[in-house]
């Protein structure tokens, strides 16, 4: 972002929005002080908090990162949510209070001692979160907190953060994209408009929301009342099951199954919703599915037509044969960037099916159009926004038309415009014949794609 005029009084809480890539995640990093100096980047202006420059003043802010996984610093749950008041010189005596009472606020329903590598995504986000509310600090700074969490996680997290500010008045910077969770307790927001645009709306909600909704919209901001358009139904029945599971049960770790008893049909045409609480098993469940970890037991098969001679053990195909079997988006984009430029990540999968450099083009190029990427093609993956690094893992996987398409959380950190335009191609791709499976707790997606609903509850005992 650039040209960006702004004050922010004390006590103020504050909702920022704007576009995917409008440089939200940049600068809650610059108030907390942490983008890195000169040596990272380019600066011009200033950037002030309590009057002195924002990375002379660490400790009086807390951010909690877009990504809970760069968040995680320590091997046990309770020593993570520790760390920042350790490193504040907050008395021994009255840390473990604190690390207790923030652990309960956001819901964070395991052990002190829990492993923290053994957490889902939605739980390193709630216990990232208990580590900025125990540190109590002068400005919070939420990065899309609860663009993971199950229903009733989103609003524990918002009374979590509400409670807080009661008892210990404090300024509040949160980016959301679905504003509606934090209307009720948010006083003004700030709207950030594309590159040098600054702010394009500040007020109370009901002079933002309400009177420049029509500008909003066309920005691709999130407006309540008026959500982007859905696909069109699927325009034929469900085709042939691809992918079969009966009393399947799946684990990461060997002899600890984290869900049991699931019973699936993953169909051509169709679209499948992995639904359930965090920590359910979801993201094991799919990556189950896709032959990424082997089941715990029960039966998982690939039909003759999805596996076409490679075996009906999706576990046993080599990458090869996965490729344009089934296509896998991890829930944490970063897991799966390998290029150096967006361009040459979506040439990835052609590249390895051996298409000549015309094909490539053609399909990298609808691709960059289609998902808004293409400003961005010779951009480091690494440097994107994090809605950008997930549609451009979306389109990494779309590129090599995958009879099954696998995806964790496909539309997190994306605007109104970009969440539309990923559906419709999902949409388009369902219709052409191949099967959509998604998991996820955005249940405007359910609803858009027609998906059939899987619940996972964890595994029965």
């Amino acid at each position: 972002m650039r040209g960006l005029d702004l004050r922010i009084e004390p006590g103020e809480r504050v909702l920022l929005l704007g576009a995917s890539g409008a440089g939200k995640s940049t600068l809650l990093q610059g108030l907390a002080g942490v983008l890195g100096g000169a040596e990272e980047g380019e600066s011009e202006g200033e950037l002030l908090l309590d009057d002195v420059p924002a990375e002379a003043a660490r400790g009086r802010a807390g951010l909690l990162l877009q990504d809970p996984d760069a968040q995680v610093i320590l091997a046990r749950v309770g020593d993570d949510i520790a760390f920042g008041c350790e490193n504040l010189g907050i008395p021994h005596d009255e840390i473990w209070p604190r690390v207790h009472a923030a652990r309960e606020a956001v819901g964070l329903d395991v052990p002190l001692d829990r492993a923290t590598k053994e957490l889902s995504g939605g739980q390193k986000q709630r216990m990232a979160l208990a580590g900025v509310l125990a540190m109590r600090p002068g400005l919070i700074l939420l990065d899309e907190p609860t663009a993971n969490l199950d229903p009733h996680g989103v609003a524990e997290v918002r009374a979590a953060v509400g409670g807080l500010l009661d008892a210990h008045p404090a300024t509040l910077v949160v980016v959301e994209h679905r504003v509606e969770v934090w209307l009720p307790l948010v006083t003004r927001v700030i709207v950030l408009g594309a590159g040098d645009e600054g702010v394009i709306a500040d007020g109370t909600p009901d002079e933002v929301l309400g009177a420049q909704r029509a500008r909003l919209t066309d920005a691709g901001v999130w407006v309540p009342a008026s959500p982007p358009p859905h696909p069109a139904p699927p325009a034929s029945a469900p085709g042939d099951v691809l992918l079969r599971a009966r009393d399947l049960a799946v684990q990461r770790v060997a002899g600890t199954p984290v869900a049991s008893g699931i019973d699936a049909d993953v169909r051509a045409g169709a679209a499948l919703a992995i639904t359930g609480p965090n920590g359910a098993g979801k993201s094991t469940l799919g990556l189950t599915l896709a032959g990424l970890i082997a089941p715990a037991s029960g039966l998982l098969e690939a039909s003759d037509a999805l596996a076409a001679g490679a075996g009906p053990a999706p576990i046993r195909w080599r990458s090869r044969q996965l490729l344009t079997r089934i296509g896998t988006v991890f829930q944490d984009p970063e897991h799966q960037l390998l290029e150096r430029t967006v361009r040459a990540e979506l040439e990835v999968g052609p590249r390895a099916l051996g298409q000549d450099a015309a094909a490539r083009d053609a399909v990298v190029d609808e691709l960059l159009a289609r998902l808004r990427l293409d400003h961005l093609a010779a951009a480091n993956p690494y440097t994107l926004s994090g809605g950008e690094k997930r549609r451009l893992t979306v389109a990494a996987a779309l590129a090599t038309a995958p009879r099954v398409l696998i995806l964790d959380e496909p539309t997190f950190g994306q605007d109104a415009r970009t969440w539309g335009e990923m559906v419709a191609l999902l949409a388009r791709l369902r219709d052409e014949g191949s099967a959509i499976v998604t998991i996820t707790h955005d249940a405007d997606v359910v609803r858009a794609l027609h998906a059939a609903r899987v619940e996972i509850r964890g595994a029965t005992r």
